[in-house]
């Protein structure tokens, strides 16, 4: 294992504390702290290379200061009281240590948001990885420019609580609730209130994007609120809790065979089957095996329990099937060929489906036939 003495030379030593010249010395600094970073250090080792770094810290030259900042930004060799002083220095020392270094406690950070001022809150709510303790605080404390960067920041993680504070504060700015609207994933309460306060661009893809209560989904496709239509069938596919999601709308006597066979026919088997355990009063499960793998007569016991119609028994029969029959080789157009298969069979069956799903069947043909046309045929059609 080598050691501090023979990573750092006397002479790098002697240059960074007696250097002619500030830029001499920033750079005997800068190979330093590289020195140190790329060595694997004993404990002891550890101690003394940190003791040089508090040398750095505490040096009057900027350009030294700046050298430990930069260099050794993402180093887990920093110590805390080190990063702390450097944190509370001139901004070009201060934000590479706030963008990166590990060696901050949540605490830290909160503090630092609290009292460090705007341009410091920004470099924090960049970091790789943020607690909720530290994004509470950039919403309660942060200025608006701070809240919007935090939000972007998928890696950040916010309790509900602080991201329904950050719309309290920050009601009228389109940049904070466009970057919450975009995170990946956000609770439904907080994708349900922003749908009345965001334009037409950011509400299209809350609505694509994030799953919403059945209620606010039904009032939305139903037409209560005019400036969005949503259709329930999509939020069935992109429910992060589809087993929640069937038990809502079956509460609100909005699950029916209608519903699951549009669902199953737009390649929603998960929906289906939990729609089904639902409406039966089966486990999940075991309703998953009567499904796929109960033999014939499984799928039609579970449906009969689950009191879905006889007359659309053959139709949800060629749904499974063809869902059964499909390959797929992981290409662009697996999903349109699943969907294409399926609407094809059900099209097909001696016992047709009612009319009103057999509009909804032929028109997802042909947002599926439109999708899949080469842009040149498009463009002429």
């Amino acid at each position: 294992m080598a050691t501090t003495r023979s990573a750092l030379t006397d002479v790098d030593i002697h240059t960074l504390i007696k250097g002619s010249s500030v830029e001499e010395r920033a750079m005997a600094a800068h190979k330093i702290c590289r020195s140190i970073d790329r060595t694997e250090l004993s404990d002891e080792d550890r101690k003394r290379a940190q003791d040089i770094l508090r040398v750095m810290a505490d040096d009057a030259a900027e350009l030294v200061r700046r050298a430990l900042a930069v260099t050794l930004r993402q180093s887990t060799i920093v110590p805390r009281d080190v990063a702390n002083k450097l944190a509370r220095d001139v901004e070009s020392i201060a934000l590479p240590m706030l963008n990166f270094s590990p060696a901050f406690s949540d605490e830290d950070l909160a503090e630092i948001v609290r009292l460090g001022g705007p341009v410091r809150q920004v470099a924090i709510a960049k970091r790789p990885q943020l607690s909720e303790e530290v994004t509470g605080a950039i919403i309660e404390h942060g200025v608006e420019k701070a809240v919007q960067t935090a939000c972007a920041n998928d890696n950040a993680r916010f309790s509900e609580r602080m991201l329904q504070r950050a719309i309290d504060r920050f009601e009228t700015s389109e940049t904070v609730l466009a970057a919450m609207a975009y995170r990946r994933t956000l609770p439904m309460a907080v994708s349900e209130r922003l749908i009345d306060m965001v334009g037409d661009q950011v509400r299209d893809h809350l609505l694509n994007t994030h799953p919403l209560s059945p209620q606010v989904a039904l009032e939305i496709a139903m037409g209560a609120k005019e400036r969005a239509t949503l259709d329930l069938v999509d939020q069935a596919g992109k429910a992060g809790d589809v087993k929640g999601f069937a038990g809502h709308l079956h509460e609100r006597g909005r699950l029916n065979a209608s519903l699951l066979l549009r669902a199953l026919a737009h390649g929603h088997m998960a929906f289906f089957e939990h729609g089904v355990a639902v409406m039966a009063g089966v486990p999940h499960h075991r309703t998953w095996l009567m499904i796929h793998d109960a033999g014939p007569l499984g799928l039609r016991a579970i449906y009969d329990r689950a009191g879905l119609p006889g007359r659309l028994f053959a139709a949800f029969r060629a749904g499974v099937d063809t869902y059964h029959a499909m390959e797929f080789d992981g290409g662009p157009r697996d999903q349109e060929r699943f969907q294409e298969r399926m609407l094809q069979r059900f099209l097909t069956q001696p016992s047709t489906p009612v009319k009103d799903d057999v509009d909804y069947l032929l028109e997802k043909m042909d947002q599926i036939g439109a999708q899949s046309r080469p842009q040149s045929a498009r463009q002429t059609a």
